[in-house]
């Protein structure tokens, strides 16, 4: 039963949310649709956000009807769904883009026609947005986001620089991306919360205020003395109750969550400061440093120090 809406969580509780959700992006592309013609692409597993640079068609997205596009749309797609873009032409039925017109460049992929004119321009990102590796923002979204924006809220702005840094393959051209795309996802929150009809109350993460509470306090400090009592008393709980909405939510039991959280932590302290091995271990919540080799080899299948290492020399995992 979800109780209370995201609308209602608190500023302080959202501004930890957002500040701890990690944008990986996995791949750009831009849309270039002439008249009297169509683009499809077919499933990738992780989320994807269109936004409608200019030009009006058509977008139709799984099973689902038809949507129409205009300046300024954002759409954000569910994982493993097929889509499709046509533009209508002076009748007839219309061409389809064929692969051999897909090109890709320095990481971004482009669809249209060589030579033609394109009537819409929109850009696609497939991206994964999360709280450490397992709480996925939208990895349960079974039906599309929609928000129509400004051009003064310069989302196309922000995504048409992040197109030009994969472009670039620049130093630190990951960390840009990232963060360009992450401030589309955090102005798409700030208009859910101004709206009649918050799409973020169809997420369980944040819909069950209570329990959002909780995971907040969570991320927010995941080196934190955190017990089930204690979390269950931020979200204002029986013990019973916060251990079985939780579970239902995430899937998982709290302190299953609060380990995750606590090894992403490790990683970035691993990768982005020069701290003993022990501090890292005791800011993530671990007085024992054994105890905390054995954690973090069970997540990262290497040692904190080889980790730290691997990552300087671009062997591992990004670890931010």
């Amino acid at each position: 039963m979800i109780a209370g809406s995201a609308s209602k969580l608190s500023t302080a509780d959202l501004n930890s949310l957002m500040r701890a959700l990690e944008i990986d992006v996995i791949a750009l592309t831009e849309m270039l649709i002439p008249s009297g013609h169509r683009a499809e692409m077919g499933t990738i597993d992780a989320p994807a956000i269109h936004y409608t640079v200019s030009g009006r068609g058509r977008i139709s997205i799984g099973n689902g009807p038809s949507m129409p596009l205009e300046p300024h749309l954002l759409i954000i797609k569910p994982p493993n769904l097929p889509f499709a873009i046509e533009v209508d032409g002076a009748g007839g039925p219309k061409t389809l883009i064929t692969r051999d017109c897909w090109t890709r460049h320095d990481g971004v992929l482009r669809i249209g026609m060589p030579a033609a004119q394109p009537e819409i321009i929109q850009i696609c990102g497939f991206f994964n947005a999360s709280f450490g590796h397992s709480v996925g923002l939208f990895r349960e979204l079974r039906e599309p986001v929609v928000e129509k924006f400004e051009p003064t809220d310069k989302i196309g702005l922000k995504l048409r620089e992040a197109v030009e840094e994969l472009g670039a393959q620049e130093l630190g051209m990951g960390a840009m991306t990232a963060s360009l795309l992450k401030q589309v996802i955090v102005a798409l929150v700030r208009r859910s919360m101004k709206s009649s009809h918050s799409w973020t109350d169809r997420f369980s993460i944040l819909a069950d205020r209570q329990i959002t509470r909780a995971f907040a306090d969570m991320v927010a400090r995941p080196g934190a003395a955190h017990t089930v009592q204690s979390l269950a008393h931020s979200a204002g709980l029986s013990r019973s109750a916060f251990m079985a909405r939780f579970s239902e939510i995430f899937g998982r039991s709290p302190m299953a969550v609060v380990r995750d959280l606590r090894m992403r932590q490790a990683a970035v302290d691993l990768t982005t400061t020069s701290a003993p091995v022990d501090v890292v271990a005791y800011n993530a919540g671990y007085e024992s440093r054994s105890s905390f080799v054995r954690a973090f080899r069970k997540a990262y299948n290497v040692d904190p120090s080889e980790y730290r290492q691997s990552v300087k020399t671009g062997e591992g995992d990004r670890g931010a």
